[in-house]
């Protein structure tokens, strides 16, 4: 029996990366071995603090690496593609930070090339590794909640303007929708299999034209998602799952900890996931069994499922840019 560690590299040395590093010691099929930066500098002091064995300045020599099985991208959205697509070619696994690209056609030429080269790849949807999210649809599965009527979620925290900043700037995908957006989108597509009937968005714009509020509600015939992103505000960050004979609450659901069940205003069942890191040791964990049993893709976070989102991305923004040239 095959007992090493996948070994990892992260592309990136940011706020993210720095989260999904500290949560290497709450797993035990993975380690850290390099990471890669722009800046010499930062690659050192991040592989100091989190005692990893290789720093790189630039990318391609981490890709090239004979000790690395997998990388982690946690750069810039727009960087995604290019640096994604170069990973796989080495004969790299790859977890791309969410989201995986910013266009349909992005993810599908993405698709393709893991295709071409036989090697995994995924988008870093932590959230759906969550134990509190699989509880939840655990719960609608086994008909807890009765029929699925609606489904809302929300989340937003105010993000000062800068027009240079990663948020903002268009030039590295800035938004709110693409930022935060894809949390509750991804939440709502977790329950229906089916698109929406029709789509109806409305959006707030920044001083640049980058959307910085986004409110989204969809029609599924039968039932409903109504969900929200913003920049602007403290949102409630909670996913609300609904049926005809009780409803799940999930606080903080993009990081979810818990969900609770209620019928009617009494709550009938809870679950808490007990964790000792932040949330990422999850994620890790699952995508290094994958890569470990020589899988090409995660059964929690298919690319095909990274697709659909960006689909329904692109045909929000296109609502809203046809809505925006009327004003």
């Amino acid at each position: 029996m095959n007992t090493r560690k996948v070994r990892w590299g992260v592309v990136g040395a940011g706020r993210i990366a720095h989260q999904f590093a500290a949560d290497f010691s709450h797993v035990n099929n993975a380690e850290l071995v390099a990471v890669a930066a722009r800046d010499e500098t930062r690659a050192r002091e991040f592989a100091r603090q989190w005692s990893i064995p290789s720093a790189y300045s630039g990318y391609q020599p981490l890709y090239e690496a004979a000790d690395v099985d997998a990388i982690y991208i946690a750069t810039p959205h727009t960087l995604h593609l290019e640096q994604a697509t170069a990973a796989l070619r080495a004969g790299k696994a790859v977890l791309c930070e969410k989201p995986i690209t910013v266009s349909a056609e992005e993810c599908r030429q993405l698709i393709a090339e893991a295709a071409r080269q036989q090697r995994y790849l995924a988008e870093a949807m932590w959230t759906l590794f969550l134990p509190a999210i699989r509880q939840a649809k655990a719960w609608v599965a086994e008909g807890r909640i009765g029929t699925l009527t609606q489904v809302s979620a929300d989340l937003g925290y105010p993000m000062p303007y800068s027009p240079k900043g990663r948020e903002y700037d268009p030039v590295l995908g800035g938004g709110a929708l693409l930022d935060m957006g894809i949390y509750p989108i991804t939440m709502a597509l977790q329950f229906f299999p089916d698109d929406p009937q029709s789509m109806h968005s409305a959006a707030h714009y920044a001083e640049n034209g980058v959307e910085d509020h986004v409110s989204m509600l969809w029609n599924f015939g039968s039932a409903s998602a109504t969900l929200s992103t913003s920049f602007r505000s403290k949102l409630p960050n909670t996913a609300s799952i609904i049926g005809t004979e009780g409803h799940i609450r999930i606080p903080d659901f993009w990081r979810a900890r818990e969900c609770s069940l209620f019928r009617l205003d009494d709550r009938i069942d809870q679950f808490y996931d007990g964790r000792k890191g932040s949330g990422f040791e999850f994620e890790i964990q699952s995508v290094s069994e994958d890569i470990a049993a020589g899988c090409l893709s995660s059964a929690l976070v298919p690319t095909q499922a990274s697709l659909r989102t960006q689909i329904l991305m692109d045909r929000i923004r296109t609502e809203l840019f046809v809505l925006k040239e009327r004003r």
